[in-house]
């Protein structure tokens, strides 16, 4: 998959243009904010589906699967 690393330049390029342009992108920066959450646990090189480690640090769950 796609590294967290990876994602993470791609989404400060989209935010930067869209503060240039003068656009929202909501949910964009709260996936770079869940991107930045895994990588501050040294999660860098994990792949996008790490994405689900932070969300169930945020609900304080575990998903079983």
């Amino acid at each position: 998959g796609f590294r967290i690393r990876l994602h993470q330049k791609d989404l400060n390029l989209a935010l930067q243009s869209a503060r240039n342009l003068g656009v929202s992108l909501p949910n964009t920066a709260t996936a770079q904010e869940l991107f930045n959450s895994v990588a501050a646990r040294g999660g860098i090189d994990l792949d996008h589906s790490a994405m689900v480690q932070a969300l169930e640090l945020l609900a304080e769950h575990k998903v079983n699967g």
